[in-house]
């Protein structure tokens, strides 16, 4: 497959419908019956980058590349442009790397996008990467100077109507005499030259086969590709498809949306270093476009918002505290919250945390409010557990709110459950087993030391230095404190007790628009000697521990790929769960630098010195802003649902 990018559509041909799974399907008759409509949501991964690395990973070929398209458009240092399905970022990083330009990517691939923001980090480049549908771009009208789509990105998706979304987005998203560049395989060329089976090695141990067909339409390229281990067999089995262009089909499709000036600017292949099967890269012809258009009307500068603000109750008690009450640094938090979020402009805010009325209120703000922020992450009545009831409640009376639904908390409230779910997606955890209320005997199966956390609970309550054991003689202690704390009906985790960092990971928004934030890591070299390396609930609230006198966070020094593995496996986490506009992540390595997932935090904790705050800070933004960049995430969700 020479360069896709997960942009696409499909034929408007009727098809089987019971679609084979794309898995070992041996010898295949009819290509287009094993083709899934959404088969650009699975296949732009490692494994891609790899069969396609003899173009997509030759910096002599991108460098030429940019070169033709540089004189095309002659972009000028400080205007936009935006690069369409842009993969790993290859095209943006090299023309970043020559001026300073304003550069942004888009792509569907969360792993390419991933991998995009890594490479361009390390080369130290400012480019705006994000995840995101071609057909609806998560862009203002009359942005850019430039839109570029490159690399055989058009002609994915399932309907012939996708791609005039996709150029109505376009046009929409271009400045009054705006750009289109567009590299796009001949096809003409291609119906008549296409190679109909091939193999080729793409390195010592992987090999590619390729079979190829048109649709029956005769408007779609159906290819099938089987990569092969040569120690592990067949590890891959994928079919994709990509609508077929002539230049004549290309000039009617743009003049329908309304570019003018359309023009081509000559046909080019890639020479690749292995120059085998180039596939569509083999010819592609260059065509430019402009959106003639009126500067669309600014809008009437936005309403105040009425936001009202949810928190825990000062009067009730709240057993999660040291003293069980609200004391003079929890009532100093929430003045400085109050101080940070009366900086924001286009709000207003009031605060609701009477939970004797509270059913009552919500009530009486039925189409009062524009969104609740939820920050009651005591729970209603200050009970850890019923905090799924505030959003319960919200849900009950149609007010929109910050934050993850009833169902994401009570999952990740359940630490077993959690651990079952990240197996499930292959996130990697701690060894572990479960002690029931029933167990007072059994079987140790993992080595010491190991750590005793109640299965159920947040805020590290029940977690101290004392849940680390070096013995059965410790571990038995460390059961029967918490069943003395929390019941002997509750479940006990025994985890294996990890010995490097303990790192955690920030997200910030949604699915195309999330903002992962600098991970930071618990500095514990000034602990005294003797004291597990736990960040738990001596750490976050007894302010005579040595824990929360000599622990701090820091940026985390680990691996460019250690934090890849993080990040990846946290989006993954965050996308299963369902976490919405913000979400924590804790995880620590094991001895050889291997992560496991600790904990998933959903709404986490929201105070000015919280880990939350610590990594935004990190990566640039004050208390106020990371609460404004919340409370975007929320409006931003609710619009798109609404749209």
């Amino acid at each position: 497959m020479k360069e896709k990018s997960p942009k696409g559509q499909g034929s408007n041909e009727k098809v089987d419908k019971k679609m084979v799974p794309n898995k070992k399907a041996g010898p295949v008759s009819n290509l287009e019956q094993h083709l899934q409509p959404d088969w650009w949501k699975r296949i732009f991964n490692a494994m891609y980058l790899k069969t396609d690395a003899d173009v997509v990973e030759d910096d002599k070929i991108t460098k030429k590349e940019v070169d033709l398209f540089q004189k095309i458009i002659n972009i000028k240092e400080g205007e936009t442009l935006l690069d369409l399905a842009c993969g790993q970022g290859r095209h943006l990083i090299e023309l970043q790397s020559r001026k300073n330009y304003n550069l942004h990517g888009l792509d569907r691939s969360r792993y390419l996008i991933q991998r995009a923001k890594n490479i361009s980090k390390k080369k130290g480049l400012s480019i705006n990467f994000k995840e995101g549908d071609a057909r609806k771009l998560p862009y203002p009208t009359d942005t850019f100077d430039y839109v570029t789509n490159l690399g055989n990105s058009f002609g994915y998706f399932e309907t012939l109507d996708d791609d005039t979304k996709i150029l109505n987005e376009i046009f929409r998203v271009l400045k009054p005499g705006g750009m289109l560049l567009m590299e796009i395989p001949d096809g003409e060329f291609l119906r008549k030259n296409f190679t109909p089976r091939s193999w080729e090695w793409i390195d010592k141990k992987h090999f590619v086969c390729r079979e190829r067909s048109m649709a029956a339409d005769n408007q779609r390229l159906i290819s099938r590709e089987v990569i092969t281990h040569t120690e592990k067999g067949v590890i891959v089995d994928q079919f994709y498809a990509e609508r077929l262009y002539t230049k004549e089909d290309l000039i009617g499709l743009l003049k329908n949306v309304n570019f003018k000036e359309v023009d081509f600017h000559g046909n080019i292949s890639s020479d690749s270093l292995r120059n085998q099967d180039l596939g569509m890269m083999e010819n592609r012809f260059i065509l430019t476009a402009k959106a003639i258009k009126e500067w669309t009307p600014k809008k009437i500068k936005k309403a105040v918002k009425n936001v009202v603000v949810i928190m825990g109750d000062p009067t009730l008690n709240d057993v999660i505290k040291p003293d069980a009450i609200f004391d003079s640094d929890d009532f100093d938090t929430i003045d400085k919250l109050k101080v940070a979020l009366s900086k924001l402009d286009n709000y207003k805010f009031s605060y609701l945390n009477n939970h004797k009325t509270l059913v009552a209120d919500l009530q009486k703000l039925q189409g009062k409010v524009d969104f609740v922020f939820n920050l009651c992450d005591e729970g209603f009545d200050n009970d850890a557990v019923k905090e799924l009831h505030v959003p319960a409640l919200l849900e009950i009376n149609k007010l929109p709110y910050s934050g993850s639904n009833p169902q994401t908390l009570a999952y990740c409230y359940d630490k077993s459950l959690i651990r079952g779910i990240a197996t499930e997606i292959g996130v990697p955890v701690a060894d572990a087993f479960m002690i029931t209320a029933e167990e007072n005997l059994f079987e140790l199966n993992i080595p010491f030391p190991v750590i005793a956390k109640p299965n159920f609970g947040d805020s590290s309550f029940g977690i101290t230095q004392k849940n680390v054991a070096y013995t059965i003689e410790e571990l038995a202690d460390a059961i029967l404190r918490i069943r003395s704390q929390f019941g002997s009906s509750k479940p006990i985790l025994v985890e294996e007790f990890l010995t490097g960092a303990e790192l955690s990971v920030g997200i910030i928004g949604n699915r195309q628009n999330y903002r992962v934030l600098p991970i930071i890591e618990e500095d514990f070299s000034e602990l005294p000697e003797g004291l597990p390396k736990i960040c738990g609930y001596e750490a976050k609230w007894l302010t005579d521990s040595p824990y929360m006198k000599t622990l701090k966070s820091i940026p985390a020094s680990i691996p460019a790929s250690t934090e890849e593995v993080l990040i990846n496996h946290s989006l993954k986490l965050f996308e299963r769960l369902n976490c919405r506009d913000y979400c924590r992540f804790d995880w620590r390595l094991n001895a050889n630098g291997e992560p496991k997932i600790l904990e998933v935090n959903p709404n986490p904790g929201w105070c000015w010195d919280g880990h939350l705050a610590k990594m935004s800070d990190f990566g640039g933004m004050d208390y106020s802003q990371m609460l404004a960049a919340i409370l975007s995430a929320v409006e931003l969700r609710y619009s798109q649902t609404e749209s």
